[in-house]
This record gives structure tokens, sequence and C-alpha cells, in this order.
């Protein structure tokens, strides 16, 4: 059977218990040993006497979902007739770019059916888009099937604390013990194994699917942006011409989409240009795909005579290019404001200097009906919409 994973918002779902318990006949005994050269800790898998069973009525503090002192915290779950069977929180360690697990539960019954790989492949997903550098995460050494359950599901050992719970921990043989995931490092692609080239009709299939990919639960439940890059190409400010595709051993990997757009000044209007959606496919995402794409359109609309470009993208990633806030050109959105999201760039020494005003793009970015999109959406594999931090709706 095939379990739903459901995001539990915080207003629900704060204080419910996790009820984690466990019965084992094994432990890993921990030794640590002083020795004239420093220290050696030896860590062994060992049988008890007889088995030992914890349950959460023995705790003074037993474990519940958005406890105040984890500040971020996002919970997922499983639920089976309104009843809670499952349960994953991470909390993101902002100061040290980490996602910690805080809560892993799945009710005994529902034990052995993958539910625990699947919200693990939660929190790594979360990873992920976060771009965390690492998962980590607590269990006990006397909490054998977690232990090794977690090595199954790639973590390693990084640390311990012998005296977490009680001053006897060591003796008790519960020491605790703290396993980290690392994701993949990624390696920056090189000019010669991407192919940079305007898209055919032959290519359109592909780009929205990769589209869908990159943007899927990315800023809303699904994304539409796919869509939009259907649309784009029917609209009157399209400009094929500068927009690109990136193309790996046959498969498209990253777009660029350019289209016209203007600053207007009372009377006056200015011609620049904007992109969007620029995207990768996840898997290649951080190889420095979406710089090789933007380098090179730059360098077209550059030579095109365009003077700048004006976007409204991610503000931890186009500043890296060059790209300011738009108040240091003096160019407000169409309502008036500025914000970290609102960029441009120029395109040559000076080249924005006598342009200001209001910002304009073309209409097809805000005219994608959700019934339309859905429509759309049939013409592609079907994807699951979940809940991630920072989406925003």
């Amino acid at each position: 059977m095939e379990y739903e994973i459901v995001h539990l918002p915080k207003e629900k779902w704060k204080g419910t218990v996790i009820p984690i318990g466990y019965e084992t006949d094994k432990y890993y005994d921990v030794h640590v040993n002083k020795t004239d050269k420093g220290f050696t800790i030896e860590i062994e898998k060992k049988d008890f006497t007889e088995p030992v069973t914890h349950t959460p009525e023995e705790y003074d503090f037993p474990d519940k979902l958005y406890e105040d002192h984890w500040e971020n915290a996002y919970a997922w779950g499983v639920l089976v007739n309104d009843e809670l069977v499952a349960a994953i929180e991470t909390d993101q360690e902002l100061w040290s770019n980490r996602l910690r697990i805080t809560e892993l539960w799945v009710a005994g019954k529902y034990q052995k059916q993958g539910i625990g790989h699947a919200l693990i492949e939660m929190a790594k997903e979360q990873a992920r888009r976060e771009r965390r550098r690492a998962i980590i995460l607590e269990t006990q050494s006397c909490n054998v099937n977690a232990v090794d359950f977690y090595q199954h599901e790639g973590f390693t050992l990084i640390g311990m604390d012998t005296c977490c719970y009680k001053n006897n921990d060591l003796q008790r043989k519960e020491v605790r013990l703290e396993f980290g995931w690392f994701p993949e490092e990624k390696r920056r692609l090189t000019d010669e194994e991407i192919e940079i080239r305007m898209e055919t009709k032959d290519d359109w299939y592909n780009v929205e699917l990769m589209t869908q990919h990159a943007f899927w639960n990315k800023h809303h439940l699904g994304c539409d942006e796919h869509y939009l890059v259907h649309k784009l190409r029917q609209d009157k400010d399209y400009l094929p011409e500068l927009s690109r595709i990136a193309v790996k051993d046959g498969e498209v990997i990253g777009c660029i989409m350019y289209s016209k757009a203007r600053v207007v000044d009372g009377s006056v209007t200015h011609e620049i240009v904007t992109f969007g959606p620029l995207c990768v496919e996840p898997k290649w995402q951080g190889c420095g795909v979406g710089e090789m794409l933007l380098r090179e359109t730059m360098n077209l609309a550059a030579n095109k005579g365009y003077k700048g470009i004006v976007i409204f993208g991610e503000p931890d990633y186009y500043p890296r290019i060059g790209f300011k806030t738009c108040d240091n050109f003096n160019i407000t959105t169409a309502d008036g404001k500025n914000y970290d999201a609102f960029m441009g760039i120029e395109l040559a020494k000076d080249s924005m200097k006598d342009i200001k005003g209001k910002f304009y793009e073309t209409e097809t970015f805000e005219n994608l009906p959700k019934e339309k999109v859905e429509e759309y959406n049939k013409n592609f594999p079907k994807l699951k919409k979940l809940r991630f931090p920072g989406q925003w709706d």
C-alpha cells in the first residue's frame, strides 16, 4: 500500500506527542580510551543479556512536534483515517547551513513498508532545495535499529556525547550518537561539456519538461513556469534570438527565455530586456549551467544594442553575476516599489545612467490562470504536489 506524505502545519500540530519507543536485544558499546598519544574510541555492536525496552512514558520530556526551541521547524507526516502514524520534523540550522532532523517516527505496524525511507527523502529534498551542506540527527547507541537504518540511508557517524542524558550514559549503554548525511559534491561543468544553442521546435517538449522539474514545488504547490515557457513563445515580445538552451549529451538541462520590456518615465519609454525563466534541471543545479547561459546571452543582448536587463529573481544568486537592486538605477516596479528580488544590470559601462522610471514586462508573466496550467500539466508525467519551507503560499 502506498501512503501519502503531507505537511503537518504548525498551527494544527504544535505540541503533538511523538510516541517513540523500541525494544532491542543489541547495542553499540562505546569505549573512550586515554592513551599516551591522545584518545581512541571503539564502537562495537554487542548483545544485551536480555532485551531492553524504551517507552515514551519513561521520559520526563516526551518528544513533541514544533517545540519552541526549534525556531525553524517544519514537519511532514502520514495520516491513516486522520490518525498520525508517521512523522518527520526538520529544523534549519542557519548559522552552520545544516539541516537537523529533530524527529523521525513510524508507528510499529507501519514499519518496514518504506515510510521511513520516504520521510528521509523529504528531508534530503529540503536540503537540496535550500543548498544545505549536511543533514544531521541524533540517536542513541542502544537504538540499534535506528543506527542501522540511518547508515542504510547514507548517514555516517560524525560525533557523540557521552553525558548527554545522564552522567553515566557510557555505563547505561545509551550514548548520544550524531549522524550526518552529505549531498554529493557538484563539479562545475566546462564549456566543452555543454552545448548552448537556440531551441528548435523539436526541443519544445523537453525544454518545458525540464522547466517543470526545475520549479516544481519551489515557490508554490506545483509550478506554472513550464506553461509560461509555452505561452512566451507565442508572445509578440518574445526574443528567440537571445533565448538559449543548454544541452549535455543530447539532454536539455537548462534554458533562459528573453523578452522585451520597458521602463516608462512619463511620456518617455526606454526599451530594455528581461528574462525568465532561467532554470536548470535539478540534477545539474550547482554545476554552473545557469551562469553559462546567463553570461552568453548577456553578451548577445549587448551586441544587439540593448542597454540593460531588469528582472525579478533570487537575491542570493544574481548579485554574484553583477546584478544590483533597481534602486541603484532609479527604476521601480510598475507600482512604484523596490525590493531585493527586483534587480538589474547594465550591459555596458553607464549604459542605464539615463534610464529611470517604472518597469513593465509583457502581460504573459501575469496571465497564467491556474485552470489553464492544470490542463497543460496533462501533457507531462504526473508529479506530486508537496509543501516545503519557503514556498510563497
